[in-house]
């Protein structure tokens, strides 16, 4: 894998480290392809129950787009740079297992965005949040304009997108942005515990709730439930219903396959 972006894994919990720090981890096209690489190889083996996404460093989680890449761009090279960082957060997105955002410093415009992307973000004490973009003369571009309203609300979204406005881990927590703060050193043992914790859990299991959740934010509520109960039934076809069941009956650990 392309050392901008380095893969680690551990027991079943897969780690994706945005490793340029010098650059407050601040993303380029060339590291955009290299996250979607990881995406597309390690993160999807089916040895992978969970994946963590955080930046190497303890300033910067990612700081945003590369600026300097970007500020001689036409009209359709913006387009198409937009379109490649909302493949790349889309691919998080529809991953078939959980992805948790260790946000240890940093998340400004595409690196808030990357963190939206993600279904769970934890929050060192030093993170700020913000999507900043359009004091600098641009709308969000990844992602930020539909996902922060889905997470934390239209008026709130609103509110941060318009003023380009930063907020630290607690207002991010106030806001619902994050689900958890903790303390900087210790964010990291967090995020693997509670990676562990969802991996123990059955793997088609999550990765039918994770679809629904997905697919239900469009849809109206009898769609929804036909598209949950369609997603339930399927989770029998591969035992690991009757396995979970049949585990907690007979008081002892489910092993899923």
């Amino acid at each position: 894998m392309s050392e901008v972006v380095r893969w680690e894994t551990d027991d079943q919990i897969g780690i994706i480290t945005v490793n340029r720090p010098e650059q407050l981890n601040a993303l380029d096209e060339s590291t955009l392809r290299a996250l979607l690489k990881v995406l597309e190889s390690g993160a999807a083996s089916g040895e992978i129950r969970a994946v963590i996404v955080t930046g190497a460093g303890d300033r910067a989680f990612v700081a945003g787009a590369d600026l300097g890449s970007m500020k001689d761009m036409n009209r359709t090279e913006a387009q198409n740079w937009s379109l490649l960082g909302q493949t790349v957060f889309s691919t998080i997105e529809d991953l078939p297992k959980p992805v948790i955002a260790a946000v240890n410093g940093f998340a400004l415009g595409g690196g808030c965005e990357l963190a939206l992307a993600c279904d769970v973000r934890l929050a060192a004490e030093r993170a700020i949040f913000g999507q900043p973009e359009v004091t600098l003369g641009m709308p969000p571009g990844f992602g930020g304009t539909y996902r922060l309203a889905r997470v934390i609300g239209e008026g709130r979204a609103r509110d941060l997108i318009f003023t380009g406005r930063t907020v630290g881990a607690a207002e991010a927590w106030e806001l619902g942005l994050v689900s958890k703060v903790v303390s900087d050193d210790s964010l990291m043992e967090e995020a693997v515990r509670l990676a562990l914790k969802i991996a123990s859990n059955g793997p088609v299991a999550l990765a039918h709730a994770k679809e629904a959740m997905n697919r239900n934010r469009y849809l109206p509520r009898d769609k929804a439930a036909r598209t949950e109960a369609v997603l339930f039934g399927r989770t029998y076809d591969t035992g690991q219903a009757r396995e979970g069941i049949s585990a907690f009956l007979e008081k002892r650990r489910a092993e899923y396959t």
